[in-house]
């Protein structure tokens, strides 16, 4: 048979994927997360029809001539641009920018993924809403998180409760006049709070004498006489007393300071906190899922983990918008976002998928002229068979 046929063959066949993987493209146009395929051809064995020669006295050299047998596909790779971002508004919506992937996991085997379309279930898991994966990273303690512990399947369920903490500190800070009429009191208070979150407010008075300032305190229950206030003559700052004890809450007082002419004390801080329940969160660029509880409060609920590879080419498509490891691939690098070379997270955004109609369409002109003109080599092929065949009458 005429080499020609099968070189023929083999480029219909290799065209014919070509626009199989440009189907394939075209069909993830709107895809969240898609990364576009690319196929790249080469020449199968060549037939060697006249070996090289060597340069001889006299003689020069020959090249070898061959004769190609074909065409095959040589790779499909994958290409890990950036795409486009889409607004959504959702809190769940998570867009990475820059390099890395999200990690879930469905079973026992760990997937990873650029589709951040994420939901709860009845649980309060964080999944993939078409496969169910579970979205991986590490949860808080107490508001802190650690990166250096195991992945976990991430929670954030409704009903989450912040414990309560009590008040053990308290900071007063401010200038007290000392040009002030005798006899004027000043009242400054902050809510505190005991073990079980029950609210209270601690109270200061400051009232003026001949010779300065007295302060005393209650919190409704425990009251501290009043006392003499001393500032230093030079500084202006308060020497005694720095801190005064209400009630099992120590009172700073060191901030304080008595200069003529300006009244600005005010209750600064304290450390105690009611108990909260969960209403909403929100996606940090570093990753960090933050909630916000009733009590007005905030606190670190998670932090969502993601992966990268030192060649993300050689990652195998799993279907679902996931990629599964190879020995090609590499194992992933897991961290937290914005760390070692891992992109930034975007809250209530998605990533497009990185399709590019213009290109994919201008493939599907090349891959049907390329299958026409293979097709054309066939049938001349069998023309020329035909002729052959003619020869006997």
């Amino acid at each position: 048979m005429l080499r020609s046929l099968f070189s023929g063959i083999s480029g219909l066949r290799s065209h014919q994927t070509m626009l199989d993987v440009t189907g394939n493209n075209i069909a993830n146009v709107n895809t969240t997360g898609f990364k576009s395929s690319q196929i790249q051809f080469q020449d199968t064995l060549s037939q060697v029809i006249q070996n090289a020669g060597g340069a001889q006295a006299g003689v020069g050299g020959t090249n070898p001539a061959q004769v190609g047998l074909g065409v095959r596909v040589a790779g499909i790779t994958t290409s890990f641009t950036q795409g486009a971002s889409q607004l959504t508004g959702r809190s769940t919506d998570m867009m990475i920018q820059g390099d890395g992937f999200f990690v879930v996991r469905k079973g026992a085997e760990q997937f990873y993924t650029r589709a951040g379309s994420f939901d709860f279930d009845a649980t309060g898991q964080m999944v993939l809403p078409g496969e169910g994966a579970l979205v991986q990273g590490w949860a808080a303690v107490n508001g802190v998180v650690d990166t250096n512990g195991p992945l976990t399947d991430l929670r954030v369920p409704a009903g989450t409760l912040m414990a309560a903490v009590a008040t053990q500190n308290a900071v007063f800070s401010g200038n007290l006049d000392q040009a002030e009429d005798t006899g004027t009191v000043l009242t400054r208070a902050i809510s505190v709070y005991d073990a079980t979150g029950n609210e209270r407010e601690l109270e200061l008075t400051f009232t003026k004498t001949a010779t300065g300032w007295d302060v005393g305190a209650t919190d409704g229950t425990a009251t501290v006489a009043p006392a003499a206030m001393t500032f230093d003559a030079t500084t202006g700052a308060i020497t005694a007393p720095t801190t005064l004890t209400v009630g099992g809450v120590d009172v700073d007082l060191s901030a304080m300071t008595g200069f003529a002419g300006l009244e600005t004390t005010q209750a600064v801080s304290q450390d105690g906190q009611a108990a909260g329940v969960l209403q909403s969160f929100s996606l940090n660029a570093d990753g960090t899922i933050v909630g916000s509880f009733s009590n007005s409060l905030k606190q670190v609920i998670g932090r969502i983990a993601l992966g990268s590879f030192t060649n993300p080419a050689g990652l195998e498509k799993a279907g679902g918008s996931l990629f599964r490891t190879t020995v090609n691939s590499g194992e992933a690098a897991l961290g937290a976002a914005g760390q070692g070379g891992r992109g930034s997270l975007a809250g209530g955004a998605l990533e497009m998928s990185n399709v590019d109609l213009s290109s994919e369409f201008t493939n599907l002109i090349v891959a049907q002229r390329g299958f026409q003109a293979n097709s054309r080599v066939i049938t001349t092929s069998d023309e020329l068979l035909q002729e052959l065949v003619n020869l006997k009458r």
